[in-house]
């Protein structure tokens, strides 16, 4: 099927259903242009490639992708790309042994400390098995060439940091979500806890976000073009209706009642880069109610103001379609933006029909190719 025939079909399924619960943007499809595609740990019948995370290094070319072995399994994969994701090589065996053991997502940032010295830090959930101690992590401090196991935070959580964000004062923001006890249950809550050292130590976690008979997750924060205010999209885990967005003008002093975003960022484990005209896309797993993509791998693209005022946005795309039986499994996304502009977002996903289980897969497209394709499809 042709790209045009392709795009046409999906925006004539979006104005088929009724716009005050269901699609209310174009939608474009790349799922099916394959050679946009890199697999970076293919999946087989016995092993599961899930939940990725990435990094890009200030060079603007060097990519870090780190993920674990099953769903919410054991840590250990890592791979580097020099080539802004073209190929990519493992770097499983230069690791710590007991990396191996660290359970469920992993997720790599790099933080500068008061010393001057940027380091790269790898958290997970926790430490031996899933309810072990909790946010164990391994540190280089040369860019990725050596690594070294951490002590546990000691944080008892669901997942660790789903996103990190640098303060006007020089420390960090870290945000993850945990349930009763730090248990995988709901009610779920979103917390926060400070570094003032660069990853080191972090105060003490406080809720954020708690809703009743919602349980917000998966925070994403990042920072409004004119820097004052902070913005934080959240997984809601019910699934009954949007995802969950809430604001913070004081540096994450206090934050805005959660509400709901608009209905084009409804999903799961958002991620996302501002573009260089100041638009943003994220990708996450389509959770949008009534979506002809939910449950698959999608991008949503438009203005912070668009997210600030609950304005659609200006599409979405179809980045890559899921073939598992079991539906939603995909997401957990990297979206780097290189120095020639290419965005390479990454994620977990069955690629093709059949048993094998799920790949950490990564697609390649500039924004102004994005743009074309949706100027195409509105004429």
């Amino acid at each position: 099927m042709t790209r045009p025939l392709c795009t046409a079909l999906l925006l004539a399924l979006t104005a088929s259903l009724p716009a005050e619960d269901g699609p209310d943007l174009p939608l474009l499809d790349l799922s099916g242009e394959t050679d946009r595609h890199t697999v970076i740990a293919q999946g087989t019948e016995e092993i599961y490639q899930g939940h990725p995370t990435t990094l890009l290094m200030p060079d603007g070319h060097t990519l870090y992708c780190v993920w674990c072995i099953n769903h919410g399994g054991a840590a250990g994969p890592m791979a580097r790309s020099s080539d802004g994701g073209r190929t990519w090589t493992r770097l499983d065996d230069m690791l710590p042994p007991g990396f191996k053991t660290h359970q469920n997502c992993p997720s790599i940032y790099r933080l500068q400390g008061p010393d001057g010295i940027s380091r790269l830090w790898v958290w997970s959930a926790a430490l031996g098995q899933r309810g072990g101690p909790g946010m164990p992590s391994i540190m280089s401090e040369d860019d990725g060439q050596t690594w070294k196991e951490m002590p546990p935070l000691g944080f008892p959580c669901v997942m660790t940091f789903s996103s990190i964000v640098r303060l006007k004062d020089g420390r960090y923001l870290g945000l993850y979500h945990r349930g009763p006890g730090g248990a995988d249950k709901a009610p779920l809550e979103v917390v926060q806890t400070l570094t003032a050292d660069g990853g080191f130590t972090w105060s003490e976690p406080r809720v954020v976000a708690a809703v009743d008979g919602k349980n917000p997750c998966e925070p994403f924060v990042f920072r409004s073009p004119d820097g004052t205010e902070l913005c934080c999209l959240m997984r809601e885990n019910t699934h009954r209706g949007r995802a969950l967005v809430m604001f913070s003008q004081d540096e994450g002093e206090t934050w805005s009642p959660p509400r709901d975003t608009p209905w084009g960022l409804s999903g799961d484990r958002h991620m996302g880069t501002a573009l260089p005209d100041g638009r943003w896309i994220f990708a996450f797993r389509d959770q949008a109610p009534q979506s002809p993509t939910r449950g698959h791998f999608v991008a949503w693209v438009g203005t912070y103001d668009d997210i600030k005022n609950d304005r659609p946005g200006q599409y979405r795309v179809k980045l890559l379609h899921n073939h598992s039986q079991r539906v939603g499994d995909c997401g957990y996304p990297g979206v780097e933006r290189l120095k020639d502009g290419t965005l390479v977002i990454t994620t977990y996903v069955q690629y093709r029909p059949g048993s094998e289980k799920n790949s950490v897969v990564s697609l390649r497209v500039k924004p102004e190719e994005l743009d074309a394709l949706a100027a195409q499809a509105g004429k």
